[in-house]
């Protein structure tokens, strides 16, 4: 799993799968996924041993059931076989009907023994993103905001058309991390019009996130930052407010009438989305737990306090783990 994070953040839509060749009990060849429409895994892995020879006699471990169908690039299932390797051992089963154990057949009847379900909870886990995109048709879904230590997200009333940091120089950057490994990132009209944000990475490596913002009557002016076409964005607005798109700018309406968050997954599917981090304001952080359209929140709690403000968003899950940052406590909860 450790190689397959390095395709965090490069590899979406395809997910992230590590792949190691062991011959003789030592370690050969390693590859994680490259960029989208580029090599697999194990392509990158077989590509990485000089001597093919080796492989009759190895084992290949992945992290995800190679696949068995024409993409973007032919089926590593195919190359495996080609390669005649020994044995396969497999972290978890593909859920993506093209593959769904087709993979793992192909294996079998080429003579190839096949392990399934080593560590399955740990790689299931490593492809949550993957797998809730596949499993419920929506993307991954983090809920993040920072709160002082008396449950405010923001003050009463402020001077600039800026954030005002609650969280500390450590936080942030941890976000800016968490950006990174997510495919995009959702915000209403209020934040925007409060703190005309970039909405991208600044203080991590990687590639910016899709900006989603939820803008129902198209008030955000055209000048603020979210329409610099820097990044694919995307407004959500009510249908009848839908213009045609342009370069990096696209426009999707829903029926505001109806349960929105429902909705916005179902656009965020259809532009194959696999992960969102939902960063504000209170009132779109709430529609998605009112909906409980959510999978991870994490709350970064100051050491300081508003008089007065807008309080945090109300839910329920189960704390999951605590990080402390100097004097910030990050806590992350999983919706069960």
């Amino acid at each position: 799993m450790q190689i397959a994070k390095n395709a965090f953040g490069i590899s979406r839509p395809n997910p992230a799968v590590g792949a190691v060749i062991v011959h003789k009990n030592k370690i050969i060849g390693e590859g994680f996924t490259s960029v989208y429409g580029e090599n697999h895994a194990e392509v990158n892995a077989v590509n990485s041993v000089k001597n093919v020879d080796f492989f009759k006699e190895s084992t290949i471990y992945v992290t995800l059931e190679p696949c068995s169908h024409f993409g973007k690039t032919p089926p590593c299932a195919d190359l495996i076989v080609k390669h005649r390797f020994k044995k396969v051992v497999i972290g978890c089963i593909d859920s993506n009907s093209l593959v769904a154990g087709k993979g793992i057949e192909r294996l079998k009847n080429a003579g190839i023994e096949v392990i399934i379900g080593v560590l399955e909870k740990e790689c299931r886990e490593h492809h949550k993103r993957f797998f809730t995109a596949q499993e419920k048709k929506r993307p991954y879904i983090i809920l993040k905001w920072a709160q002082t230590k008396n449950g405010f997200i923001a003050p009463e009333s402020k001077k600039n058309q800026k954030p005002v940091w609650i969280s500390n120089q450590y936080s942030r950057q941890l976000v800016h991390k968490f950006r990174a490994q997510e495919q995009a990132i959702l915000v209403g009209t209020k934040t925007v019009l409060d703190d005309n944000p970039t909405l991208n990475l600044r203080d991590w490596f990687g590639n910016h996130p899709v900006r989603i913002v939820i803008d129902k009557d198209l008030k955000i002016p055209q000048n603020l930052v979210v329409y610099n076409k820097s990044v694919k964005t995307i407004f959500i607005t009510d249908v009848k407010n839908v213009y045609n798109s342009s370069e990096n700018i696209f426009f999707e309406g829903i029926d505001f009438s109806q349960k929105i968050a429902n909705q916005i997954c179902a656009i965020l599917q259809k532009h194959q989305i696999q992960s969102v981090i939902i960063e504000g304001g209170a009132k779109t952080i709430q529609t998605f737990i009112d909906e409980n359209l959510w999978n991870e929140v994490c709350v970064f709690e100051s050491d300081f306090t508003f008089e007065n403000g807008t309080k945090a968003p109300i839910f329920s899950g189960k704390m999951s783990s605590q990080t402390y940052l100097k004097n910030d406590t990050l806590k992350i909860y999983t919706n069960d």
